[in-house]
């Protein structure tokens, strides 16, 4: 006669810990990255079984997520990016998600990215002052074509044309690095030029002076002539270039309005031995003054 067996005992399982509650928190919140990064096959994206995960499992899974997330860290991918412009004729500003604020200049052109452990602009063209919310873990870079700044918390200024950089600090402490393995420390009211990647040496400047553009003006002190053809051209929105490279030893000083930079560039032949004419292509052209017989 055969005995009834008896019922089957199930097996224990394993409790929750707090590392599972941790684990699953953390594949939550970097659920599009890990997704992104990396991209698992068709076949292996239908519903997963119902059984609940065993003790090997478990600390498995948590081992993947930690080698994934380090993984994730070291390559800090972007995960979101966003161009921003102006036109010619207006300055705008925008401020970050995390709080940083950056004032464009007219005609400026940037891209703003957002990574897991770090925070970049790339300066495409223009002029932009950057007030960065400190923040330990997640850096603030600009990169200026081939020269690039590292702030942790403070506020400067970058100015890009072509591959002629300068940057100006008016609060805190950054770290500009060019191309040939130099870098510059700046504090308050230092200035550096780079030209493609070449820094030059330091200046001690007036930085409420050198953002004078901010409140639309433009404040030249000593200033090379060539810098001051570019300054007419952003604001004027038309090509302005010299004519004779002799030219570009002559300076400017004074404060003009940058709504007024065409008037600049006609009052140019009062106090300079130039004279204005007009290019083949339409643009404006700045030759020596003709001398008389």
């Amino acid at each position: 006669m055969n005995r009834p067996s008896a019922p089957a005992t199930p097996l224990p399982t394993a409790p929750a810990t707090d590392l599972d509650g941790t684990a699953q928190a953390a594949i939550e919140r970097h659920r599009s990255a890990l997704q992104e990064r990396f991209p698992l096959p068709p076949e292996a994206l239908g519903p997963l079984p119902s059984a609940r995960p065993t003790r090997i499992a478990r600390p498995l899974a948590a081992a993947l997520l930690v080698t994934a997330t380090a993984l994730l860290a070291w390559q800090d991918p972007a995960w979101r990016t966003e161009e921003v412009a102006t036109p010619t004729d207006r300055r705008s500003t925008v401020e970050l998600a995390d709080g940083s604020r950056v004032e464009l200049d007219t005609g400026t052109r940037l891209t703003v990215s957002r990574h897991l452990r770090s925070r970049r602009v790339a300066l495409h063209a223009g002029r932009a002052l950057f007030d960065v919310q400190p923040s330990t873990w997640r850096p603030f870079t600009v990169d200026a074509g081939a020269t690039q700044v590292r702030v942790l918390g403070t506020a400067f200024d970058v100015r890009r044309q072509a591959d002629e950089v300068t940057v100006t600090v008016l609060r805190g402490r950054v770290a500009v690095a060019g191309t040939d393995g130099l870098a510059a420390t700046l504090a308050a009211d230092d200035q550096v030029r780079a030209h493609a990647g070449q820094l030059d040496g330091t200046a001690r400047v007036n930085s409420a002076h050198a953002t004078a553009w901010r409140q639309g003006q433009l404040v030249f002190q000593r200033t090379p002539l060539p810098e001051v053809l570019d300054e007419i051209a952003r604001y004027s929105g038309q090509p302005v270039r010299l004519g004779d490279a002799a030219l570009a030893r002559l300076e400017v000083s004074g404060v003009y309005r940058t709504a007024n930079a065409e008037a600049l560039l006609a009052l140019l032949p009062g106090f300079l031995p130039v004279r204005v004419e007009s290019g083949p292509s339409g643009e404006r052209v700045v030759q020596p003054r003709a001398t008389r017989p």
